[in-house]
């Protein structure tokens, strides 16, 4: 596709590539980027790697890499499950001169990885103006958090100068090692909204991180501007925290338990998985890469505690037969912490 030099569009669009992909003009795959570390590397095996909503894209994505790569270049994609940064196929990795994770911002920098974190072209100023029922008058209280994902981190600016021009006082800040962005949150990390304001604005897809964040948060205020399914709510952890009280107290009658080590290059916590192993003669650690209710039913434990990625925990706890708990949830189920302390998983660091 040609394009006239003159026009200039925003960072994310694919009309800025050059490279349009023919079968989907919602992303920017940077194919660009990819097929001069090709170049540069004289590369003769190219991974790829998506998170399961876009694994749909991987044919098309290859057809279009395949028109620009040599032909003797080899484009593979990984079928391993992937769900963040953190989620990365070590296997293929090893194994091609090039790899491309498509979806997520980088967690740790690494010469051997090409991040392309898909950025969203979807307007989210629409969004924000139908937000303002949600949030405070300026007038009345001006400070305002402001956390987007990493799809829609090109249009961070724009939200912050939209807010502002309205009178809000705008506070941000990188919350750790393992966000790449001001602002960014993740679905296991909310530190970005630790910012001097009682009200959030989340602009972004899915409940699952405003969630989270209302859990870590919850002396805040949270509004959810979601600008690609064009809604607005506030979050309300309360159902959420039910059904976790509810794996708790099941679990205060387990005898043996499963400890889960997960050993995807960013989800492992080695040391907590041994400590509670370590206090707790009845406890016993499992290994494991993909961590589902099928893989754990023939061990017959009482209760799982997951050290791993917490969203296993919250989003497919009650798929699990037995009670799968989080490490502070497991203090409690065994009575080394009140119930009234139970809070929301959140992973720190890199790897």
């Amino acid at each position: 596709m040609s394009q006239d030099s003159s026009e200039s569009y925003p960072e994310g669009d694919l009309r800025g590539t050059g490279m349009s992909l023919k079968h989907d003009r919602e992303w920017d795959y940077e194919l660009d980027r990819i097929t001069e570390a090709v170049a540069e590397r004289d590369a003769e095996t190219v991974g790829l790697q998506f998170p399961e909503g876009l694994k749909r894209r991987a044919s098309a994505v290859t057809d279009d890499l395949r028109a620009e790569l040599p032909e003797d270049v080899t484009v593979m994609t990984s079928g391993q499950p992937c769900y963040g940064a953190c989620d990365l196929d070590t296997y293929m990795m090893r194994r091609t001169d090039v790899f491309v994770h498509f979806g997520h911002s980088p967690m740790k920098e690494s010469e051997k990885i090409i991040y392309v974190p898909l950025f969203s072209n979807v307007e989210v100023t629409p969004i924000m103006a139908e937000s303002l029922d949600e949030l405070a008058d300026p007038e009345d209280d001006p400070d305002v958090g402001l956390v987007t994902t990493a799809q829609h981190m090109n249009k961070f600016e724009e939200m912050r100068e939209w807010l502002e021009d309205r009178g809000y006082e705008v506070h941000t800040r990188r919350g750790d090692d393992r966000l790449t962005h001001e602002g960014q949150v993740l679905g296991c990390n909310y530190a970005s909204a630790d910012v001097d304001a009682d009200q959030i604005l989340y602009v972004g897809g899915g409940k699952f991180h405003p969630l989270g964040l209302a859990m870590e948060h919850p002396e805040k205020h949270v509004v959810i501007a979601d600008p690609v399914n064009n809604a607005i709510t506030v979050a309300d952890p309360e159902k959420f925290l039910k059904q976790r009280y509810a794996a708790v107290h099941k679990a205060m009658d387990a005898e043996e338990w499963g400890v889960i080590f997960c050993t995807k290059i960013g989800q492992g916590r080695w040391d907590q998985a041994q400590e509670i192993v370590d206090d707790n003669d009845n406890a016993y650690l499992i290994t494991m890469d993909e961590v589902t209710p099928d893989r754990l039913t023939n061990f017959g434990f009482d209760g799982y505690v997951n050290t791993g990625c917490p969203r296993i925990t919250t989003d497919d706890g009650p798929q699990f037969k037995k009670p799968m708990l989080t490490p502070g949830e497991y203090e409690i189920a065994i009575g080394e912490k009140p119930l009234d302390e139970l809070s929301f998983d959140t992973f720190h660091g890199t790897w």
